[in-house]
């Protein structure tokens, strides 16, 4: 039987002759490293077996829930991919973590008991995580221990749920909180694609679609739609209520970010690690969604990357599950059981009534722009407007994305961001920027690019000047400020930049949308 997992290690060792590893020494280590922490464990098994007459048996069980998830979140990996390139670049660490799964988990299972159960658990453990967390190739090591930490707590950290003892905790998200925790403990994120991850999951077109209708089998088969429905409205709900309070969006660039939505269809509503009452199901739904707006907050009130706000909470939702259970079935809670209302109905009658529901609920997010890719939020107007009108947090905002536009190649990008530096340092509105000469870094950017209102500015602000100047776009600004946070723009026809800008609120450039005026 060990054979098995010996071919699952010898095809990671094989790995090794990817040019892409050998040319990474730390990588190669990594791959060498897992390989031959595998290989002494096989060969301790072997004699330990053979000196005790152990048999080791294998159970071949499918289990639905398994491969279905599996197929959904490759999906996703797959469209994805199209759109960021290195996530087909990582395709052979993510084969990496597949082989080095199944050879740990046959491992750690016969090392436990005689008989270990084969089926595709391992995959959605694997593209789970994947989908959330990659360490940089320096730091692979990391990815297997984060891999073997799921599936080590999957085995043995266990309690009793309905009279059968089961894993607590979802196996991809435990060791994605653990990990989260250390790498902000440390000030460590920059080892991970984490902010890149949480970004470039927008840019495919109707991502928010795509995961809907992806989602729906599994809703259907499992049940899990009545958690993911009432985390959107949960969170949507609140977006709206700040909206309304304060003029501005809470995730700024979404009513739901593309990757916490991602995480209410493919990370927290695990069945096995969730409530069992349709009730407890709504209430867990709900406070994944919360959550993850009070960890957002609380990770930006700390100047600490929000990126981690779908992942911290799920661990400990998972610890809940009993007691929203118990609540749920409580005398004073069965006027709000939502399943009360559909006793009656076969369960698989029941799931689709509830997917219906979400399919209306999902239109009508989708036409008031609740979800989408035409979020107001994304694009530069609609802060600049909001920054005139005195909103709270919006210059920052404002500046935060035209420095970032200024780092991508835009100098007039560049020489907004000096302006606002300057303007927020008077104002002290951000403490950040409270040094003036601060803005001499982002002027110079815009004055290298040619953009000569940032030189005439980076000159004003040398000599202590206060006429400071503006000047709009050029054409070559206008594919990098009109991006929003969706990815490249591929259409530069100067016609196709000059409509794009007129549709994302810069008046001046209607006129010219025919082409007719070309600088």
């Amino acid at each position: 039987m060990l054979s098995l997992p010996f071919a699952f290690t010898c095809g990671l060792a094989a790995l090794v002759l990817l040019p892409s590893v050998r040319q990474n020494p730390r990588l190669l280590a990594a791959f060498f490293g897992a390989a031959a922490l595998l290989g002494a464990w096989i060969l301790a098994l072997l004699l330990w077996t053979r000196r005790t007459n152990r048999p080791l048996q294998l159970e071949v069980v499918l289990r639905k829930q398994h491969y279905l998830q599996a197929c959904v979140q490759g999906s996703v990996l797959l469209y994805w991919g199209w759109y960021w390139p290195q996530v087909y670049a990582s395709a052979h660490l993510i084969l990496a973590q597949l082989l080095f799964a199944y050879a740990f988990d046959m491992l750690l299972g016969w090392s436990r008991r005689d008989v270990f159960t084969l089926g595709f658990s391992q995959c959605p453990v694997v593209f789970s995580i994947n989908l959330f967390l990659w360490f940089k190739p320096d730091w692979f090591y990391l990815q297997f221990i984060m891999v073997a930490l799921g599936l080590a707590a999957k085995d043995l950290i266990r309690w009793n749920k309905g009279g059968r003892r089961v894993h607590i905790f979802n196996p991809s998200s435990f060791p994605l909180a653990v990990f989260s925790l250390a790498l902000l403990a440390t000030g460590s994120s920059n080892l991970t694609w984490g902010q890149n991850i949480a970004s470039t999951q927008f840019y495919p077109p109707q991502m928010y679609l795509m995961l809907f209708l992806i989602g729906l089998p599994g809703q259907f088969l499992f049940g899990v739609t009545s958690m993911t429905m009432s985390a959107v409205i949960a969170t949507y709900a609140f977006g709206l209520a700040y909206h309304a309070v304060t003029g501005i969006y809470f995730f700024y660039d979404s009513f739901i970010p593309i990757s916490v939505f991602l995480g209410m269809h493919l990370l927290f509503c695990d069945p096995s690690t969730s409530p069992r009452t349709e009730l407890g199901r709504i209430l867990y739904g709900a406070l994944y969604g919360l959550s993850t707006v009070a960890f957002y907050q609380l990770l930006g009130s700390m100047g600490m990357p929000t990126f981690y706000d779908k992942l911290l909470p799920v661990p400990i939702l998972n610890l809940s599950i009993q007691a929203l259970d118990r609540l749920a079935r409580s005398r004073w809670m069965r006027v709000l059981d939502a399943a009360a209302l559909g006793q009656t109905l076969a369960p698989r009658v029941r799931n689709l009534s509830y997917i219906s529901l979400w399919t209306v609920v999902f239109a009508g997010m989708s036409a008031a722009q609740g979800v989408g890719d035409r979020h107001p939020g994304q694009w530069l107007p609609f802060w600049r407007k909001a920054c005139q009108d005195g909103r709270a947090y919006a210059c920052p905002y404002l500046a935060d994305l035209e420095l970032g536009y200024c780092n991508q190649g835009s100098g007039w990008a560049c020489n907004q961001a000096g302006l606002m530096h300057i303007a927020l340092a008077r104002s002290g509105e951000d403490f950040r920027r409270l040094d003036p000469a601060g803005a001499t870094a982002p002027l110079q950017s815009g004055c290298t690019l040619g953009f000569q209102t940032a030189c005439r500015n980076l000159i004003i602000l040398s000599r202590g000047g206060e006429n400071f100047a503006n000047a709009p776009p050029t054409l070559s600004d206008y594919p990098i400020v009109l991006r929003g946070a969706k990815g490249d723009i591929r259409d530069r026809r100067p016609s196709a930049l000059y409509s794009l800008a007129c549709q994302e609120g810069w008046p001046e450039t209607c006129d010219r949308a025919s082409g007719s005026l070309v600088r």
